[in-house]
């Protein structure tokens, strides 16, 4: 098998396998089996199980990375360079909860890999998530434009509530679901990013700035 295709196979394997069962029940010799290769090509393509895991979720959140960033740049292209802190928002956390929720995404190997990084804490996602954080600085930078009244400490914070609602659904979405007896649709994505993305401009305001939900999101409401 020619390197690049055995590299190729390896991260499918191990992405699914990941996925289905989890990174501490996946073992290397599990994953040769499943990519048809031996324990000396993972060895020499990536070099341990970390190594593995990381370039696995790297290669992942760079794409959501990429698409954050662009969505951020086009809201302030569309604004004159300053975008609304809603617009801004949305950029942040619609990517995520697009690319790991709704029925499509559930069954990929890809949306059922991240979701398990966003569950469990290993040290190799965990290292990477907090050295990676440039494009959460632009996030910022775009925050206080914005809002440029706002304490900067306070920015923050909102940035961080928005992700952690973000990733708080995606983790508990079962739950959520056996919770309000099925009424909380967790395959309607544009609406969950609506909800996350009104409550952090509510608290970054205090009610000041207006947000408007979607006609479906006050039309479900209303019922």
């Amino acid at each position: 098998m020619p390197s690049d295709h055995t590299r190729t196979a390896i991260l499918n394997a191990a992405e699914r396998l990941y996925a289905d069962r989890g990174f501490a029940d996946v073992t290397l010799r599990d994953i040769v089996a499943a990519a048809g290769v031996n324990l000396a090509a993972v060895n020499y393509h990536f070099g341990s199980k970390d190594e593995l895991i990381a370039e696995l979720f790297v290669t992942r959140s760079l794409a959501t990375n990429r698409e954050r960033l662009n969505e951020l740049k086009a809201a302030e292209a569309a604004g004159g360079g300053r975008a609304d802190i809603d617009d801004i928002l949305r950029a942040l956390v619609g990517p995520t909860l697009r690319g790991c929720l709704g029925p499509d995404r559930e069954r990929s190997a890809a949306a059922r890999f991240m979701i398990r990084a966003s569950i469990e804490s290993v040290p190799p996602i965990r290292r990477i998530k907090n050295r990676e954080i440039d494009h959460l600085r632009k996030f910022a930078a775009a925050m206080r434009r914005s809002l440029p009244g706002r304490d900067q400490v306070e920015l923050y914070w909102g940035l961080h509530f928005a992700l952690a609602m973000a990733h708080q659904t995606i983790r508990d979405s079962e739950r959520l679901t056996k919770l309000s007896e099925g009424s909380c649709d967790l395959n309607d994505v544009p609406a969950i990013i609506e909800r996350i993305v009104a409550v952090s401009v509510l608290a970054l305001t205090g009610g000041e700035a207006q947000h408007k939900a979607p006609a479906r999101l006050a039309a479900r409401d209303a019922r």
